[in-house]
């Protein structure tokens, strides 16, 4: 099941308090994300937090903890993974919520 969406679950979400979501990613994404509230959630693209329902971060690039397993929506939607910040695996586009895309994949088998 894709996690929805929604600014309910956007309220849930841990992403934001995560120790690899540092204080400059906050800084630099809070305009856009503020801007990007106004809109339904269902037409953006990116959204610099819930990445279990979006996309991997742009802005993380060092794993400093995962909060992941705490999160409401990890529960909720019965996810098997962490670091969605690090790794996409939520969205339609890569359709899988247990595991690692197939590029990720063929990286560990180097």
């Amino acid at each position: 099941m894709l996690v929805a969406k929604t600014k309910d679950n956007l309220k849930k979400c841990k992403c934001m308090s995560c120790p690899s979501y540092t204080l400059g990613c906050k800084i630099k994404n809070m305009p856009e994300n503020m801007f990007k509230l106004l809109d339904d959630l269902d037409n953006v693209e990116h959204y610099e937090s819930m990445f279990c329902a979006f996309e991997k971060s742009h802005c993380i690039d060092e794993d400093r903890g995962c909060l992941c397993e705490t999160c409401p929506i990890h529960a909720e939607y019965d996810l098997h993974r962490e670091d969605y910040c690090m790794k996409t695996g939520g969205t339609l586009a890569h359709k899988c919520l247990m595991g690692f895309d197939d590029a990720d994949d063929d990286l560990t088998k180097q």
